[in-house]
């Protein structure tokens, strides 16, 4: 057996990198650096997050979580934030939400039995759906 072409170049960052995608550290055309324009792809998201808190007492107090109710949320915590507010309560017909806007976190839920009392503290700002 002979092998005829034994010189041939090898490149093997080629072939490591070969199916790998590639991620730029700078945008080239807009002239901003890869955190920049990380940090502003994430402030472009409009993910609602619920804490653990929140997600016990949607839970045990049988608040309806549906796609509309989440994009109305985050409708609601979008205009709060373009108030500057830090702290919102988010008032609907059946439950009302105490949400961290900064980071878009829902604190605590309750249900429209568990609203009698009527006391909310540590909110700067209210959102009525």
């Amino acid at each position: 057996m002979r092998v005829d072409q034994f010189n041939a170049d090898v490149r093997l960052l080629e072939i490591a990198n070969k199916g790998k995608a590639q991620v730029p550290t700078q945008v080239k055309n807009q002239g901003t650096d890869f955190k920049s324009a990380f940090s502003a792809e994430l402030k472009g998201t409009k993910e609602i997050n619920f804490s653990k808190h929140a997600s016990a007492r949607i839970h045990s107090r049988g608040i309806d979580m549906s796609l509309e109710k989440l994009a109305q949320l985050a409708g609601a915590v979008d205009k709060a934030a373009n108030k500057g507010s830090k702290e919102a309560l988010i008032l609907d017909d059946n439950a009302a939400y105490v949400v961290s806007v900064q980071n878009r976190t829902v604190i605590s839920a309750f249900s429209r039995e568990n609203l009698r009392e009527g006391v909310f503290t540590s909110i700067d700002s209210a959102v009525i759906l």
